[in-house]
């Protein structure tokens, strides 16, 4: 149980809000579901709580906003104290985004000498700040992980947290938060049952229960489906009884539903009570979704707007922070008839869809309020700007599902055919709104800038394919198969390696590199099914080539504006996992001519108004298009930042003029400008990952085509190795002071490192080497001291040189990945994470490192500010 405390330097003391943990003690509380109010405390064990927080708080003399966490026996009234965060923490804006009080902006008053009566509700604007919150409604918060994307990690869930965001579902009874909660995930569920793609293990059942994995819930539900009790899982997962209730209804209305196949409004009424979709009422009754909405609309069941005023209606309060609810018979606010824009969120934190999409979002919002537009905002995230109930005129916190937003689309829009909405933004936020334009645009919503059949060319590589033969652009051979023979058919052809993935994907999930038959065999034995409806796209791997991106904005098809930044890493690590430089430093000028002509041809080609992101490979003079995604990318806020320019501005302005057909001065100013400089900078940025392999036990680190950062920083310096050397150290690389140990696999990375060793040599540090890799070195020239592999079970091995602190960085570089054998190379590598000894698993990071070390020590590094770069 958890309780957020906010005290002024004159005593007064409020608890805003108090949470409850889903899941018991020994999960880490960002691991865990974690619902506002508290739902199993009695009376006293509430009140007996808070005055503990508030006298605790009044003890360490904390001004500000104060976190307290408590362990408390379901069985009495017996509780310990876990732990005090005298500071905003991570459940504080959980705590904000769930009550709609301000407690950072309150924090930071109170620190300023402010107390809390004379400081309004920045919510009701007729209360102050003294007034504890109300809540008529339910919060819930489900931590999203993406495990998958890492091989050979453990799944359990413990006291370390692995989660990489989370969500927060509003609604007004339990089951309604739980179903909405777990569709915001995003990873593929229609709520806590029927779902097709989710695989169960029953024999593991009493396992997955007692030891929770990211869809422990899944595996409860799954259990009382058959016949398990309440009681019998209780004991077992140590949740409490009254959670297992509520989901023990979900999953019996469940089954009525798939008895009855034809719902009658009763029916319907009550099972859109408990948070089932209609794509998920269609699932059970084996209909499509739009059938479902469309009877349900004829039945009159519409969801119910209802409004967050942080004092339960106990105060008239006009507030535009939004959620949609079953539990009503009234919308809390009125349409009105201004001229409004819709812009889609980015939903939770995951790998691949991070801050950056929501930087797009809010810039995409205030282009269109300058604009004199009203806008709306559709999103779910706690974590966001976005979801700040001040960046827009309203805030919808609620899913980016087709029901949800079209719910919406019609409430604002005064029905499809109304004209109040001028268009709905999809390009800034990433590729779940992406994946949303044309079903939407089908339905009958104003999708704005590229059309949404131009979005569908770009995203189906069939399309985009032959588009590219057409335009007489050069690809990666490839071809789309569902059949397992007649991939090994391509491949014979073709040579290894090969990419292996399925179609519509962020940040490369599933996919694979082959580089042998028995990787191919592995991958798609386990990864993947394969079928007609769900084939696979096997490509040639173009072995050393160098990838380029492209962000850029068009209008009409007219480039207005471009970027292209250079990967230091060969193509084959995913471009969320490169560290990217711009401008480009070793990049031919016909090559960035040829780009720039094939960017020209393709926005032409689609008629692109808006955003759009293209990868490139560059290979012996060879120009070729791997993919062109028509939205904002992740490097969009790079971009820029780095050239000084606000592409999302400018592509927000492009949208607008062109689905209006009228330009404002702004857009004219924007859209028609001469010449944007974003090639002759007097500077360079360098964006480079986070990854967070020290806590996700067991995970190879090491960066392939699967994104698995994150998070990224990015700096200025006059070169680039100022600025990638300052971009290191950011995400916490400490530099090396003594010893270098180099594990190298193939023969031909070991003579690409050989120059890079003799400068590490030179500049007096110890050079140590695994056998070959040492004698390799030692033939040419660069003296190096044999440390044995694990395998080799001599001394001194690897291992006991990075537990004598020998040296203080590892540059291992894999021959090949295997997907799920513990290798040597493996065993370094997560040794190195372990120890927090930095690592380079890439042969071009490792040679700019020791280029980059050559020219520049920690002391010449200048700290500048921003705006003296330009």
């Amino acid at each position: 149980v958890e309780y957020e405390v906010v005290r002024d330097a004159y005593d007064n003391c409020i608890t805003v809000c108090n949470m409850e943990n889903f899941d018991p003690l020994g999960i880490h509380t960002g691991e865990s579901i974690v619902v506002a109010p508290s739902q199993t405390l009695t009376n006293s064990e509430y009140h007996k709580l808070r005055e503990l927080a508030i006298k605790v708080i009044r003890h360490l003399g904390v001004v500000g906003e104060c976190n307290i966490q408590y362990a408390l026996d379901p069985k009495s009234e017996d509780y310990r104290v876990i732990e005090v965060n005298a500071r905003l923490s991570r459940s504080s804006a959980l705590a904000s985004k769930a009550t709609g009080y301000p407690l950072a902006h309150v924090a930071a008053k109170l620190a300023l000498g402010y107390n809390l009566p004379e400081l309004k509700n920045a919510v009701t604007k007729t209360t102050t700040a003294c007034f504890e919150p109300a809540l008529d409604y339910l919060a819930l918060k489900i931590p999203r992980w993406d495990l998958n994307k890492f091989r050979m990690v453990s799944k359990k869930i413990t006291t370390e947290m692995k989660s990489v965001g989370e969500i927060m579902a509003l609604g007004r009874s339990y089951e309604e938060v739980t179903q909405k909660g777990l569709r915001m995930l995003q990873v593929g569920l229609h709520g806590l049952v029927a779902n097709e793609d989710v695989k169960i293990e029953v024999e593991k059942f009493e396992e997955d229960i007692k030891n929770p994995t990211p869809k422990r819930i899944l595996v409860v539900a799954e259990a009382l489906r058959q016949g398990w009790t309440v009681e019998k899982i209780a004991k077992i997962s140590g949740i409490d009884p009254w959670f297992l209730d509520k989901l023990k209804n979900i999953v019996d209305m469940g089954e009525e539903i798939k008895k009855k196949k034809k719902l009658d409004k009763e029916s319907m009424k009550a099972a859109k009570k408990k948070g089932f979709s209609d794509k998920q009422i269609g699932y059970l009754t084996n209909r499509e979704e739009l059938d479902i909405r469309s009877e349900r609309k004829k039945m009159g069941i519409l969801p119910s707007i209802k409004q967050i005023d942080t004092m339960a209606a106990e105060y008239p309060a006009n507030t535009n922070y939004l959620y949609l609810t079953y539990h009503g018979d009234t919308n809390d606010v009125e349409a009105g008839n201004k001229k409004k824009m819709v812009v889609l969120g980015s939903g939770a934190y995951c790998i691949g869809s991070s801050v950056e999409f929501d930087w797009c979002c809010v810039n995409a919002v205030k282009t269109a309020a300058a604009e004199g537009y009203e806008t709306i905002m559709i999103n779910y995230n706690p974590e966001t700007v976005s979801t700040d109930y001040d960046t827009c005129d309203k805030l919808y916190f609620d899913e980016l599902s087709l029901e949800r937003v079209l719910d919406i689309y019609e409430f604002e829009n005064g029905g499809m055919k109304g004209d109040s909405i001028t268009g709905v933004i999809v390009s800034t936020g990433g590729q779940v709104p992406n994946n949303l334009a044309l079903k939407l645009h089908k339905t009958g919503a104003r999708i704005l800038g590229t059309h949404p059949e131009n979005i569908d060319r770009a995203e189906d590589r069939h399309k985009f394919s032959g588009m590219l033969d057409k335009l007489e652009v050069d690809q990666p051979k490839w071809q789309e198969l569902a059949k397992v023979d007649d991939i090994y058919g391509f491949v014979e052809k073709q040579g290894y390696p090969v990419l292996v993935r399925p179609s519509y994907v962020l940040s490369g999930a599933a996919m694979s590199v082959a580089y042998d038959k028995d990787a191919l065999d592995n991958f798609l034995g386990k990864a993947v099914k394969i079928s007609k409806e769900a084939p696979v796209v096997v490509s040639k791997f173009e072995l050393n080539a160098k990838e380029i991106e492209v962000d850029a904005v068009a209008h009409k098809g007219r480039l207005v504006i471009y970027a292209i930044a250079e990967h230091i890493e060969n193509a084959g690590v995913h471009s969320g996992d490169a560290t990217i430089a711009l401008p480009p430093q070793k990049v031919y000028l016909e090559t960035i001519r040829r780009i720039k002509v094939i960017t020209k041809k393709i926005a032409k080609e689609l008629d692109i108004s808006g955003p759009f992101n293209i990868q490139f490979l560059a290979k012996n003079n060879r120009v070729m298009v791997i993919e062109c995604n028509l939205r904002s990318s992740r490097s969009f806020p790079f971009s820029s930042k780095v050239t000084g320019y606000n592409f999302i501005e400018i592509a927000t302005e492009s949208m607008m003029a062109a689905s209006t057909g009228k330009m404002s001065k702004r857009a004219k100013k924007l859209l028609t400008y001469p010449d944007y400089k974003t090639l002759d900078l007097d500077h360079v940025g360098v964006k480079a990952p986070q990854f967070s392999f020290p806590r996700l036990k067991g995970a190879d680190p090491v960066s392939g085509v699967e994104m698995a950062s994150t998070g990224e920083v990015a700096c200025f310096g006059d070169d680039i190795h100022e600025a990638f050397l300052k971009s290191m150290i950011s995400v916490g690389f400490a530099l090396p002071k003594k010893g270098i140990l180099f594990s190298i696999g193939g023969v031909e990375e070991k003579a690409d490192l050989i120059e890079a060793a003799e400068k590490f040599a030179k500049m007096g540090f110890d050079i140590f080497g695994t056998e070959g890799t040492a004698a390799f070195m030692e033939a040419n020239g660069v003296k190096c001291k044999i440390v044995h592999k694990i395998s080799a079970k001599k001394s001194p091995s690897v291992v006991d040189g990075m537990a004598d602190g020998l040296y203080d960085l590892v540059v291992n570089i894999p021959k090949s990945y295997s997907r799920s054998v513990a290798t040597d190379g493996y065993t370094i590598r997560r040794k190195s994470v372990d120890l927090n000894i930095p690592l380079i698993t890439n042969v071009q990071v490792a040679k700019i490192m020791a280029e980059a070390l050559t020219k520049y020590s920690v002391d010449d590094l200048k700290a500048k500010d921003m705006d003296s770069y330009f």
